[in-house]
């Protein structure tokens, strides 16, 4: 295996059971990291240790099960807190991911201040779940959805996010790093923007917290939404970041137990901060594998793997020059870990699954970003995205494999 800047991919790799099977007779290569990323026997062991040993309801027990899953799921929360440098671990509410994160800040933050005639901006490399939100409560108000146009580059034309911001603007809602086109937005800058003319940000940061050091507190992000899943960790667990000014002045998203501080049926007191927005039982071994995950990531040396993804995506570029036919889409100067692209004669589905037959996993279609695509009058694109442990190896088996595609288009 290939080490670069360092890093120590083959030790990695290692850690990760399930990328040493076969597929259709050839070792596998997955590059479908966008869509969900491969999870390190830590956090596989972690969520099996809590079902085996502690499994128990959290916060309202006596006995000694539900002390121990208290201790762990609220220990969770700290790690997880932490790696994105919020300032208290209050301020982290466990959801079931990105989508549902934006729907909460949607209703509970945006809509009960939206007026007619109010406007969101929406990047137009967004994902569906940080349009379809905004849409709704913008519908139900009055207000508008407003794209923040895109580059050739596949970059937001800062100056027209510029003409766009004024004293009608509410929201700026952006992804951290596009899932489509890896495209990383200069979202510092976006930020100050907004709160010079007034508006909060929220950020996706569904692609960026397993590849990029998020500080929360450094951007000076309103909101942070992000999911367990795409950063090693498991489905259906996430995380919102909020201010906590924010957070505090927001009505609970749902009502049931766990939320509540009293009970009766004359009148009911909501919990304070995390607990308000999060009714039910939790996602407790989610939590726990998500702290799990987060460990491990925090043991590596993070400059080291980001050069390591750097020098694999370098490799994928430069490839890509030399094959005829082979057309890039998304050219950002600045872009992590994706490689989005169309191969001349054929349909990305077609040649998604011809890759498929040869043990490369990738993605096709739009990506849950539809006006992107129609932004470069494609229908989709074939998206092949990396992660700490692919190679430049695994690169070389994707352009072999694109290779003998072509002799069948």
């Amino acid at each position: 295996m290939s080490v670069t800047s360092g890093f120590d991919v083959a030790a990695r790799r290692a850690e990760f059971p399930l990328l040493t099977q076969s597929v259709h007779g050839q070792p596998l290569v997955y590059l479908d990291n966008a869509a969900t990323t491969q999870k390190p026997l830590a956090v596989i062991e972690a969520i099996d240790a809590y079902y085996r040993q502690i499994n128990s309801n959290v916060h309202r027990g006596a006995h000694q099960l539900a002390d121990r899953a208290t201790t762990a799921f609220e220990e969770a929360r700290v790690l997880v807190a932490g790696f994105i440098n919020s300032p208290a671990p209050e301020q982290l509410i466990f959801t079931r991911g990105t989508t549902e994160s934006i729907n909460i800040v949607a209703q509970c933050h945006l809509r009960p201040m939206l007026r007619q005639g109010d406007e969101i901006l929406v990047s137009g490399l967004a994902h569906h779940s940080n349009i379809v939100p905004w849409q709704m409560v913008a519908e139900a108000c009055g207000a508008r959805v407003v794209p923040i146009p895109v580059l050739d580059t596949a970059e937001l034309d800062m100056a027209a996010f510029r003409r766009l911001l004024g004293s009608r603007t509410r929201m700026v809602a952006l992804e951290h790093v596009s899932n489509a086109m890896g495209t990383v937005h200069p979202v510092a800058e976006i930020i100050a923007l907004a709160h010079a003319a007034g508006a909060a940000v929220l950020l996706d940061g569904a692609q960026s917290v397993a590849h990029l050091d998020v500080d929360v507190q450094a951007l000076d992000a309103d909101f942070y939404a992000f999911s367990g899943h795409k950063m090693y960790g498991p489905t259906g667990i996430g995380g919102l970041y909020g201010k906590r000014a924010l957070l505090e002045a927001m009505p609970p998203w749902q009502g049931g137990g766990e939320m509540i501080e009293t009970v009766s049926f004359e009148r009911t007191t909501y919990a304070g901060l995390p607990y308000r927005f999060e009714a039910g039982t939790p996602h407790i071994a989610g939590a726990v594998g998500l702290g799990a995950a987060v460990r491990y990531l925090s043991g590596l040396d993070r400059a080291a793997m980001a050069a390591h993804e750097d020098a694999v995506l370098a490799h994928a570029l430069e490839l890509s020059q030399e094959m005829p036919g082979f057309k890039l889409i998304g050219r950002a100067a600045h872009k992590i870990a994706v490689l989005s692209f169309l191969l001349e004669g054929g349909h990305p589905h077609d040649v998604g699954t011809l890759l498929d037959r040869q043990g490369v996993a990738v993605r096709t279609g739009h990506h849950c970003a539809q006006p992107a695509m129609a932004r470069f009058g494609i229908p989709g694109t074939v998206r092949a995205s990396f992660a700490l442990y692919n190679t430049l190896e695994d690169v070389e088996r994707l352009f072999s494999a694109l290779r003998k595609v072509q002799t069948f288009l």
